[in-house]
C-alpha cells in the first residue's frame, strides 16, 4: 500500500501539464510516467486482495461472509483493467477501451467501498474486531457517501473528490491493516505459543 500512495503522490509533480484539483487520477495513467502509476495501481489491488482474504481468515467463523471478499476480489481486478485501459483523451473519439475503464474505474469503486461497508458491518460478529467496528464502518460510510457524491454532485473539481474518496478507501485498508497486525500481536502472546 506505502508503494501506491508514495507513486500516487509523486507522480502529480512530473505532471505539471496536468492540474491536480481538476485531473482525475486516471489523467495520470497516461503517458508519460503511467507505467509508475499501472504499478501502484496493481500494488494497491494486491494489498486490497490480501487485506480481504487475511481479514477473513482473522475473524471468528461467525464473523465470516464470503460476499466482502467477492466484492473486494472484483473491485481489485477492475483496479487492474482500470490501469491497463487507458482512457479517452479529451477531444478525441470515443473507444471501446477507453469506454472499458471507465466502467472498469467505476466497478473498482463502487466493489470496494460497497465490500468495505459489508465488511465493517461483520465486524461486529467477532468479539476482537467490536472496538474497531464502529470507525471501520464511519470510514467506510465516508468513503460510499463521497462516492455517490462524487457521481452525483455538478461542480466538484473531479480530481480532488476523487482523490479524497481513494484516500478514504486507503485509510480504511490502513485501519482495517492495524487492526489485523494487533490480533497477531496478540495471538503471538497467547499462553503456549513461542515468540
Amino acid at each position: 500500500m506505502a508503494l501506491f500512495v508514495g507513486i500516487a503522490i509523486g507522480i502529480h509533480p512530473l505532471r505539471p501539464d496536468l492540474h491536480s484539483l481538476d485531473a482525475q487520477m486516471s489523467r495520470y495513467l497516461l503517458q508519460p510516467y503511467g507505467g509508475w502509476l499501472q504499478l501502484a495501481y496493481c500494488a494497491l489491488a494486491i494489498a486490497i486482495v490480501t487485506i480481504a482474504f487475511a481479514v477473513q481468515a482473522a475473524l471468528a467463523p461467525s464473523a465470516r461472509s464470503g460476499g466482502p471478499t467477492l466484492l473486494f476480489v472484483a473491485g481489485a481486478a477492475s483496479l487492474v483493467v482500470t490501469a491497463f485501459a487507458p482512457m479517452d483523451a479529451d477531444g478525441a473519439v470515443p473507444t471501446f477501451v477507453g469506454w472499458v475503464h471507465g466502467v472498469s474505474a467505476q466497478a473498482a469503486f463502487l466493489c470496494v467501498t460497497v465490500a468495505m461497508l459489508v465488511q465493517s458491518a461483520w465486524l461486529r460478529h467477532d468479539v476482537r474486531w467490536r472496538t474497531r467496528m464502529p470507525l471501520a464502518l464511519a470510514i467506510a460510510m465516508a468513503a460510499f457517501a463521497g462516492l455517490w457524491t462524487l457521481v452525483l454532485v455538478d461542480g466538484l473539481p473531479r480530481g480532488a473528490a476523487q482523490k479524497a474518496v481513494i484516500a478514504v478507501i486507503v485509510l480504511w485498508l490502513l485501519v482495517i491493516w492495524s487492526g489485523l497486525l494487533a490480533h497477531r500481536r496478540e495471538h503471538r502472546r497467547l499462553p503456549g505459543r513461542t515468540p
